[in-house]
């Protein structure tokens, strides 16, 4: 698979598998390409599915520099340049949601639509938003790392899940072997990472976008609530919102027949209104 160079000279890593209408995957915190596993199994014979290793993360490994949302937006904008994508469809996943959004004012002109999934606005909550994880609860994230980060990431990949959920699903032991396969970054990368998921806060933009879009969370998620998604349905003009029950936050992996099936069928009416 191959690799393109940023604006900034480095090579970063993505997967680019299938023809047709670019889908392009945008992974979360401290994982990679490789979660997308039953996206590109179950879309590729349909659509062209992309998804980029984010820098620090992945085989995105040769760069410099801290991590911020800006950087993770240039890199973006640079893959879409590099491959000069059009009417693509951008999902962002939990992370990669907020970095979808953050990308939206640059990468505007090339997308047909927009599919959030388990995402929110703003990682952390507030007094007027109260949808996000507390202060304290993200500053214990934090401390987990610095203390043991491949603990912290064995516990945040638990926690991707709603309790039951992976024993009552036939691929919970293929789906716990991916998980365990991604090598974490290193805990500055992790750190920096988290940083800005702590800060962000992404509300603002949510009123600008203007294309078709897609708005998928679990019901059970922990990590990025249900509100948040809720909340995004009803801030983003013309979006649509479906929600799997009895579900976490990866619903791409414990749901993948349904989650692929919501791809296809927003992918083609994306297609109708582009006729």
């Amino acid at each position: 698979m191959p690799w393109y160079e940023n604006r900034r000279g480095e090579k970063l890593w993505y997967e680019d598998k299938g023809m047709g209408r670019p889908v392009v995957l945008v992974h979360g915190w401290c994982l990679s390409s490789a979660v997308w596993k039953y996206q590109f199994d179950g879309l590729a014979a349909s659509d062209r599915i992309l998804a980029p290793d984010l820098r620090g993360h992945g085989r995105s490994r040769g760069i410099s520099g801290s991590l911020s949302f800006d950087v993770f937006v240039e890199d973006l904008v640079d893959l879409f340049g590099s491959l000069n994508l059009a009417d693509a469809v951008l999902v962002g996943w939990s992370m990669g949601g907020q970095i979808a959004l953050k990308s939206y004012a640059e990468l505007s002109d090339r997308l047909a639509g927009l599919v959030l999934v388990s995402a929110t606005p703003s990682f952390t909550a507030s007094a007027d938003f109260p949808h996000g994880l507390s202060l304290n609860e993200v500053a214990g994230m934090r401390l987990k790392v610095q203390r043991n980060s491949q603990r912290a990431m064995n516990g945040f990949s638990a926690r991707l899940f709603a309790t039951g959920e992976l024993e009552n699903n036939s691929s919970a032991a293929e789906i716990k072997q991916l998980l365990s396969s991604m090598a974490a970054p290193d805990i500055a990368a992790m750190l920096d990472a988290l940083d800005a998921l702590a800060g962000a806060d992404m509300r603002h933009l949510l009123g600008t976008i203007s294309v078709p879009t897609l708005i998928l969370n679990g019901a059970m998620d922990e990590i990025c609530l249900p509100q948040a998604s809720c909340y995004l349905k009803a801030h983003i003009p013309n979006a649509t919102q479906a929600i799997f029950p009895e579900c976490g936050h990866a619903p791409f992996l414990t749901q993948s027949y349904q989650f692929n099936g919501r791809i296809i069928r927003f992918v083609r009416s994306v297609c109708e209104q582009d006729a």
